[in-house]
């Protein structure tokens, strides 16, 4: 469907001006596309385009649902709209599931695929998934302007969810995987840059061609977060580094590094071994 709504397109504008991530500008855009008409539709009509999505997955609705809120805000700040269409919609439950970092093993077989077919751009696009715990939105935009380097050292101006922006340390490891400032964007080398959601598409299929089945792009960051939780125990440095809103958010990485459980499950056995004749 063709997005012509006038308030929409309007926003969409506004969001370009405003250097929203195109990976969220796209996903807003979908997201006004399915129902058309924001601009001038009813309570009804949000109603009826929120049942006509119940067959979906809570984790999607959910973003739909906080999109299209987003846009009503934004048409309330600047008087576009004096209601909101969305109010007596309740976002659905979506558990928190545990993190599924990528193991050491995969990361490195998957790097060494991308030395063997001498694919430098993905090299680096995986390594500051992994080594840094950026999004893949962030890794798209990255541009060498953006690095300020201190000797082995270095650190990244990221813009991150919401358009809000912070500082990344980036380890000695990294820096060497990243290699030399060749100017433009970080991945791609030069002065155009991808979009997230082509990166995604991107470093995902090389995954699959190296092999490793179960990997995905934001198992690098779950490796990241993970690791970096195993060597610091500090929820909230790992947290800033990552750009989590809440440190509830960091918290899962907390979970799936703590051997905990795994000491449990020790325990219960040593508990339940047969006994031996004296």
């Amino acid at each position: 469907m063709t997005l012509t709504d006038p308030l929409s397109l309007a926003w969409l504008d506004w969001m370009a001006a405003a250097r929203i991530p195109a990976h969220t500008v796209a996903r807003r855009r979908a997201v006004l596309r399915g129902l058309g008409n924001a601009g001038t539709a009813t309570r009804g009509d949000v109603e009826a385009w929120w049942t006509s999505r119940a067959h979906l997955s809570p984790a999607t609705r959910a973003n739909d649902l906080a999109c299209l809120r987003a846009f009503y805000r934004w048409a309330a700040r600047w008087e576009k709209r004096d209601d909101d269409p969305t109010r007596r919609l309740d976002p659905p439950k979506t558990p928190r599931g545990q993190p599924r970092p990528m193991p050491y093993d995969d990361l490195w077989t998957v790097l060494d695929w991308c030395d063997a077919h001498a694919l430098h751009d993905m090299r680096r696009a995986i390594a500051l998934g992994a080594y840094a715990g950026l999004r893949v939105s962030e890794v798209a935009a990255l541009e060498w302007g953006h690095i300020e380097w201190a000797g082995a050292r270095a650190r990244a101006r990221v813009v991150g969810k919401g358009g809000k922006p912070r500082i990344v340390d980036l380890s000695p490891a990294l820096v060497d995987m990243l290699g030399p400032d060749r100017g433009g964007n970080v991945v791609t080398g030069e002065p155009v840059a991808w979009d997230g959601a082509r990166l995604q598409r991107r470093v995902n299929r090389l995954i699959r061609a190296a092999g490793v089945k179960r990997g995905t792009f934001h198992s690098l960051r779950h490796r990241y977060g993970t690791m970096a939780y195993q060597a610091s125990g500090d929820l909230v440095a790992v947290g800033g580094q990552m750009g989590h809103a809440s440190i509830t958010t960091t918290a899962v990485y907390a979970a799936a590094a703590s051997d905990a459980g795994a000491k449990l499950a020790d325990a219960v056995a040593r508990a339940n071994a047969p006994r031996t004749k004296p």
